[in-house]
């Protein structure tokens, strides 16, 4: 990384907990936060919450309001799911990226997205992203964290990573 502040996505499939790590992740560090749902257009979120896959067309527009939003400073969350999906955030941000990728047994996934309530995804998405899901590759700027542990853990975790990538 350089010295420049951080553009951190966290990512990963539903259900993982992005935006609960991304929230204390950038309270911790004294960055901002933006919830990459928050950014997605309205017939997207229809679509999802009708238990329709998003396709590449859908998502592309809102991958490029992601990039957009991806400031020196930020920390987004967002699915990220495949390279070329990373590859477009980090073209639109114009600088550097890195990628906090939270993972997890299926089985752990599915039980929070069923605690949930009033979110707009159902867990009957949650085998089409796994599907979809390419994890980062050694050659992408990158922390992994199973979510297998406390989310102040895993944000203890997840910055030590990102020490260690400076």
């Amino acid at each position: 990384m350089t010295e420049e502040a951080p553009r951190l996505v966290v990512m990963g499939v539903s259900g993982c907990g992005k935006s609960t790590i991304g929230r204390t992740l950038a309270e911790a560090e004294g960055l901002g936060f933006v919830d990459g749902d928050s950014l997605h257009p309205q017939a997207n979120i229809e679509k999802m919450a009708r238990g329709a896959p998003l396709e590449d067309d859908d998502r592309l527009p809102w991958l490029d309001l992601v990039g957009d939003a991806l400031r020196p400073g930020t920390v987004i969350a967002c699915s990220a799911l495949k390279r070329a999906y990373r590859d477009r955030i980090r073209e639109r941000a114009g600088g550097s990226v890195v990628f906090l990728f939270l993972h997890g047994r299926r089985e752990t996934l599915m039980a929070r997205m069923d605690q949930r309530e009033g979110h707009f995804m159902p867990g009957t998405l949650l085998d089409s992203q796994l599907a979809t899901l390419e994890p980062p590759s050694e050659d992408e700027p990158h922390v992994s964290a199973d979510i297998d542990q406390a989310p102040d853990e895993i944000v203890t975790r997840l910055i030590a990573g990102l020490r260690r990538l400076r």
